[in-house]
């Protein structure tokens, strides 16, 4: 099973919805609480490359972008193979 992990914000609807699927499909992630202005946000910014948004999600410590991201590879079927399910 790969490592995941999710930087979130509290009241963000799209780490809510990020959250909501990674639950859903029964996979363990690691949720850290990253918001504007604390070091877990900086360390979200550095490790995705310099996005600013929230959530950002990794895979075995490669970026694999926001929600809208997990919710296109969710619809394409490509999803369940990442997360170490196909």
């Amino acid at each position: 099973m790969p490592s995941i992990e999710i930087y979130t914000q509290p009241g963000c609807p799209y780490c809510i919805h990020a959250v909501r699927l990674l639950t859903h499909k029964g996979v363990p992630f690691t949720e850290i609480n990253a918001p504007h202005g604390t070091p877990e946000r900086e360390e979200s910014i550095r490790r995705s490359g310099g996005r600013t948004t929230v959530p950002q999600i990794f895979i075995d410590n490669t970026p694999l972008g926001g929600c809208d991201d997990l919710m296109a590879l969710e619809r394409t079927g490509r999803l369940d193979a990442l997360l170490g399910k196909g």
